[in-house]
């Protein structure tokens, strides 16, 4: 740990206006981003007496190394690029809500040609629409009743295909619940009415269709056509039903999101009715770790910040009042930032009496609730990790935590297609954004311990590489680019400090590396590493026929009792790295049984590949054409007409000499 001291600026140099700080640690990570409205009086409160600061302080500043800051004009202005820089760096002493559930989403994906309307779980994904979330069963028999009345494409992309190529719609465009737009029974814009119709209806429109289908059915009744007016009525039905689903808590024109929190000394649960139309349309919750020691103004702010600022989507459906139960720390600013990204003034108020009141009353009894059930779960969960991490360093010597633990392993059959898994363990969990691919060719596929030590090298190679990228600011100030302003003698400042940093993608070195193998994989790994002058990072193997623990260097394996803790989290990590390895083996195999004459052309790629057999239909029509007739396929330039001619001309010469074969049953046809 470092002490605060060292790296302590002078206190004449901080300067007194708002600005945005940064603390980095050694490896030139950020751990810690902060906004202040007056610089020097906030870092001083952290170098002034480490001592007497909260335990979650204490330790940030002790794990940092440097300080570094940006001054801005205004508090609104340090506002955004606190979030921007916690958005991009992700540190981890900032508060970071997660969701305490994986909500189901009724999404609707505008950005496809003909979009469709499906059940989604996890990250959002750009160009699609979201409401909720819901129950997963209350979702789907939404999403049924509304098909009815607007019947957008709901099948996958290669139900779609087989449609489109059979001309027979699926079983939904029989029954009337898909417009069936694969057949061309619609087209494209009509389908596309279609979706946006259903996204209206969603969000909260729905007066407006159900008083246009009962005009419709009058009209029909006077027409004396009976049947469709019946079939109007039965959709009238389905869309009262899915609107009055949801009560009414509020006024009629209320728009509103209602957040309340539940906390204690370590954690807290936040809930969020989303009120549209005074009806309670979807409800979320997320518990975050109180890694920082904040205020509850402070997390309300950190709160609104990510719920609204993480995509395009959530922007856009901001609504006019957010109800909380605390102003937030900068209240003025951050509504002046909701405004504007919603387009229109966002009153964020506190609710003291009424039906807002009452329903912030039940909102708090929900995030408590989730905050009981949050601890009920994870109470032994937390135990067994972190008893798991204690025996595995007790267990093997290491004397540092093991933090972060990346286990590799070799994938390969017979030696072709030879791949390599990395995955990453952070405090006992994995962390998938972590995780890395590798393919293996040359001298290094020869066999698993030249694969495992040219893996292990790449991939601190990357780790060097990055870390000499990134230079280091031991303090300073760094002034607002708008305004000119001083930067510390001997000190290199970013171009423009708020732009994104290029992300180092093998910036984080492990404490501990495991590889799936024995004695000489672990001896490969270890030497790759001395090679390289890396002396901190500790290397085990794990053996499967005997689940032994090997150390390099050692000819007797470490044997953990088989109901050890530390045993069971090493055999996950590896049986995890051994999944992506095979996925990512399979992937490529499958590429590699799929090859076309096309592929050895130079400078044609995969777009403008199938660009050319999309023109001509066959590769017999591509050999037979000339270089001028090649043009005319998109994409195709003369010199790479001529490139495909000469490559065809060359294959067709070897292809008479061998014998063809039915790839399908390896049968040898004759001519």
């Amino acid at each position: 740990m470092a002490d605060p001291a060292s790296y302590r600026p002078q206190t004449g140099e901080i300067p007194t206006t708002p600005g945005v700080y940064r603390f980095r640690d050694p490896h030139g990570r950020v751990i810690y981003v902060g906004k202040a409205k007056n610089l020097r009086s906030r870092l001083n409160s952290y170098f002034a007496n480490p001592a007497g600061l909260l335990p979650k302080t204490y330790a940030m500043v002790h794990a940092a190394s440097s300080v570094e800051w940006t001054v801005v004009g205004s508090e609104l202005e340090s506002l955004q690029l606190e979030y921007t820089w916690i958005k991009e760096f992700k540190p981890r002493f900032n508060v970071v809500f997660r969701d305490d559930k994986t909500y189901p989403y009724l999404a609707v994906t505008m950005g496809e040609k003909y979009p469709r309307v499906q059940v989604m779980r996890g990250e959002r994904r750009k160009g699609t629409r979201y409401f909720g979330p819901y129950t997963a069963g209350a979702i789907r028999e939404t999403m049924d009743t509304l098909l009815r009345v607007f019947p957008v494409r709901s099948c996958s992309a290669g139900v779609f295909k087989r449609a489109e190529s059979s001309g027979r719609p699926c079983l939904l465009g029989y029954i009337d619940k898909c417009s069936a737009p694969c057949v061309g029974r619609v087209t494209s814009d009509e389908h596309r009415v279609l979706a946006e119709d259903f996204c209206s209806f969603m969000g909260g429109e729905a007066k407006r269709f159900i008083s246009r289908l009962e005009k419709e059915m009058a009209s029909a009744v006077a027409d004396l056509d009976y049947e469709r007016a019946a079939g109007l009525r039965d959709d009238i039905i389905a869309l009262r039903k899915v609107f009055e689903r949801n009560a009414v808590v509020l006024a009629e024109d209320t728009d509103a999101d209602v957040f309340a929190l539940h906390d204690d000394e370590l954690e807290a649960s936040v809930q969020v009715f989303h009120v549209r139309g005074g009806r309670v349309r979807g409800q979320r919750g997320w518990v975050v770790e109180k890694v920082e020691d904040a205020t509850t103004p402070e997390l309300i702010e950190h709160l609104l910040q990510q719920v609204y600022g993480e995509d395009s989507e959530v922007q856009g459906r901001i609504p006019r009042e957010v109800l909380v139960p605390e102003n937030p720390s900068n209240h003025a600013e951050l509504a002046e930032w909701l405004g504007g990204l919603r387009g229109a003034k966002v009153d964020i108020r506190v609710p003291q009496r009424g039906d807002k009141a009452a329903l912030m009353s039940t909102v708090r009894d929900n995030a408590e609730q989730a905050l009981k059930l949050h601890k009920t779960r994870r109470a032994g969960d937390i135990t067994v990790r972190s008893l798991a991490l204690q025996e595995l360093q007790e267990a093997l010597d290491i004397p540092v935590p093991l933090l972060r633990i990346e286990c590799f392993d070799i994938s390969h059959v017979q030696g072709t297609n030879v791949v390599a898994s990395m995955v990453v363990v952070e405090d006992g969990l994995p962390k998938k954004a972590d995780y890395r691919k590798f393919s293996i060719t040359g001298a290094a596929a020869a066999d698993d311990t030249a694969a495992m030590h040219d893996v292990l090298t790449r991939r601190f190679r990357h780790y060097l590489a990055d870390k000499v990228a990134q230079v280091p600011v031991v303090s300073g100030e760094i002034s607002n680019p708008a305004r000119p302003g001083s930067v510390r003698a001997g000190e290199v400042p970013p171009s423009d400090p708020t732009m994104p940093a290029p992300k180092a993608k093998f910036a984080y070195p492990p404490n501990l590396v495991v590889v799936d193998g024995g004695q000489p994989q672990v001896n490969a790994a270890s030497r790759a590493l001395a090679e390289l002058g890396i002396d901190d990072v500790y290397v085990v193997g794990l053996a499967k026929r005997l689940e032994e623990v090997w150390l390099p260097d050692s000819d007797f394996p470490v044997i953990l009792p088989r109901t050890s803790q530390g045993l069971y989290l090493l055999q996950r990590i590896r049986d995890e790295a051994h999944r992506f390895a095979i996925t990512f083996h399979r992937q490529k195999r499958g590429k590699a049984m799929t090859v076309s004459v096309l592929d050895g052309v130079p400078g044609l790629g995969e777009a403008k590949r199938k660009a050319l057999v999309a023109h001509f239909g066959s590769l017999k029509k591509i050999r037979a054409a000339s270089v001028e007739e090649l043009t005319s396929a998109k994409g195709i330039g003369p010199a790479l007409a001529a490139a495909v001619v000469q490559h065809l001309g060359t294959t067709a010469d070897s292809d008479e000499a061998a014998p063809a074969i039915n790839m399908t049953t390896g049968e040898i046809l004759e001519s």
